[in-house]
């Protein structure tokens, strides 16, 4: 599988993140690997986006959504979970992240299991937290470079056919950014 370019995180939040479903994540501990379908996206922008961490200004906990594109965005929330998410934006604008949601596990399953205390196959990556967990991505992967074969990265994935759209979950304003974007394999 080709490892996604640069170039694909240097277009519109919005577009990429709808592009990255159907994408695969390749997660490497050692000589296991665990991968998944990307199946559900959220965008984050910069002033534009009251939701966003980028919103306000640059704290060394966003720094990572000014920098360079299809770099990892790993933050802690909730004092309990991580999310994942890739930076992505057009060069004109400041910063955006696109958050990785869910996706439908493919390899290392067991792995992945085993990582979420032996969670069924249904319930083991479909949310931000349970995905990290699954793939054990911490505050350790915050800054990978995913455009090249390391511990994590994301390569081309499967056609779609449909993507649904909705307003970002957990999000009071502005709900009216239909920002949340799923497909069904």
């Amino acid at each position: 599988m080709t490892i996604l370019p640069r170039e694909f995180y240097s277009k519109d939040t919005v577009l990429v993140a709808k592009k990255l479903l159907g994408k695969k994540i390749i997660r490497k501990i050692g000589k296991v690997e665990m991968s998944g379908i990307i199946t559900e996206t959220e965008a984050y922008r910069h002033n534009d986006d009251p939701a966003s961490h980028a919103f306000r200004k640059i704290t060394e906990r966003n720094k990572v959504m000014f920098g360079q594109v299809g770099i990892s965005y790993v933050y802690f929330t909730y004092g309990m979970h991580f999310c994942f998410n890739v930076t992505a934006r057009r060069p004109e604008i400041a910063a955006g992240a696109v958050l990785i949601r869910a996706i439908e596990p493919e390899k290392g399953i067991k792995t992945m299991q085993e990582n979420r205390g032996n969670v069924n196959l249904k319930n083991l990556t479909d949310g931000p937290a349970k995905l990290t967990q699954a793939l054990a991505i911490t505050k350790d992967h915050y800054g990978v470079d995913l455009t090249k074969k390391s511990k994590i990265y994301i390569t081309e994935g499967i056609k779609i056919k449909k993507i649904e759209t909705s307003p970002r979950i957990g999000i009071k304003e502005p709900v009216e950014k239909l920002w949340n974007f799923k497909i069904k394999i």
